[in-house]
């Protein structure tokens, strides 16, 4: 790939559109295949760009939070080609009948899906979403331009190539996986100014990043947002359930945006559980960002400011806060979250209605670790972003997500009076 400007990359992905749309679902099933056994079989290559990428991103200081983020070891390599496979095991979305009807005069309408032609992406430090978004494009029928930042650039580069190898291989046009990461913050423009070759941009990273290609994009873009998580707890929620759920929302993998940021306690049940939940996660290193409350009842606490409960730590850190209600909580999460998941902890069935009616977040749980929120764990095989908005996707974004719908007419020589 040494061709010269970033808009040439747009174009062949554009005319690459036509052939992946042209693409049987058997088709696209092989040519994922490939992909996956190329993953393995350059896994080591894989890992050994990686690690020049962990190295001057630790020299950078770029923070252990997005060196996690970062890192592909040989089960990550491997989880990569899995999830390869079992988005190519999906339900094929293109073509499949949305609705339709018969017009009084005659005329059959259909409405079908229909890949949107090029995706676009945009992320930081996150070479696992090269993938992801490439299978997920691909199965749906669509080619992908990719923009996976500086941070990853040696593991974007080797991924691409070993991806556009195998699609070479299958008979697929390698043409339809395109980065624009050899052209830095050139080639983020031409995504976000693509009109007529992007047909949607996702965006995947930093509230920051996140910012600046919704307000400088010309082209569609389909907006995933920070995780600044809640978890509730009530007075009628179990100490395993409560200590453990939050545990694990913390601590399994606190650099994702669906790991707990913030923990609200019912007055009723703060000495109950407070001193539980908070001694297990201090016991796994978390750090306690603290109201008065919760500095009376457990040691070591970071006394917490008004910033703490707007903030995506994203870190062993966690603020923790006591209120006197559901309301309360309610309007907390009105106040803070960033809409994407949010969890309540009780075995009382009417807040548990509630709390799942009124939360207005991509995704309201009840008694369960918000770390479910993810493509994978839905049973997507991946996702390209978790939607924050509210406009056609919302939520993890699988294959259904990367296509739009057409209407088909078949008459018999009707015509409008």
């Amino acid at each position: 790939m040494t061709d010269q400007t970033p808009q040439v990359r747009l174009e062949r992905a554009k005319e690459a559109s036509r052939a992946i749309a042209a693409l049987t679902s058997d088709d696209k099933e092989r040519a994922l295949e490939a992909i996956a056994v190329a993953l393995e079989q350059n896994a080591e290559s894989i890992i050994q760009a990686n690690g020049l990428d962990i190295d001057r991103g630790r020299a950078e200081g770029i923070g252990e939070s997005l060196i996690d983020r970062l890192r592909l070891d040989e089960k990550r390599v491997a989880a990569l080609a899995s999830a390869v496979r079992q988005v190519a095991t999906l339900a094929d979305p293109v073509g499949r009948v949305v609705g339709g009807h018969r017009m009084p005069n005659g005329v059959a309408l259909e409405q079908v899906r229909v890949p949107f032609g090029v995706v676009g992406a945009i992320y930081e430090a996150r070479p696992n979403v090269t993938v992801d978004i490439a299978a997920l494009a691909l199965r749906s029928g669509n080619a992908v331009v990719l923009r996976g930042g500086s941070a990853a650039k040696e593991s974007n580069t080797v991924l691409v190539e070993v991806m556009r190898n195998a699609l070479e291989g299958a008979g697929v046009t390698a043409e339809a996986v395109q980065t624009v990461d050899d052209f830095g913050r050139d080639g983020a423009k031409a995504l976000m100014h693509g009109r007529g070759f992007i047909d949607v941009l996702v965006p995947r990273g930093s509230a920051g990043l996140i910012e600046t290609v919704v307000t400088e994009s010309t082209v569609p873009v389909i907006e995933t947002g920070a995780g600044n998580v809640h978890i509730v707890l009530d007075e009628s929620a179990p100490d395993e359930w409560a200590r453990d759920i939050v545990v694990n929302a913390k601590v399994q993998r606190p650099s994702v945006c669906n790991a707990v940021e913030t923990v609200l306690v019912l007055r009723q049940a703060a000495p109950r559980l407070i001193p539980l939940v908070a001694s297990a996660l201090q016991s796994e290193g978390v750090a306690i960002h603290g109201d008065d409350i919760v500095a009376g009842l457990v040691s070591n606490v970071i006394p917490a400011t008004e910033d703490d409960w707007a903030t995506e730590y994203l870190s062993l850190d966690i603020a923790m806060k006591v209120v006197d209600s559901l309301d309360d909580a309610l309007d907390h999460i009105r106040r803070y979250s960033t809409g994407h998941t949010e969890s309540i902890i009780t075995t009382d069935a009417r807040n548990v209605e509630r709390f799942l009616a009124e939360v207005d977040s991509a995704v309201v749980m009840a008694n369960t670790s918000t770390r479910f929120t993810d493509g994978g764990e839905f049973g997507f095989g991946a996702e390209v972003g978790i939607s924050t908005q509210k406009l056609h996707a919302r939520g993890p974004m699988g294959l259904s997500e990367l296509t739009s719908t057409k209407w088909l007419a078949r008459g018999a020589g009707q015509t409008r009076g």
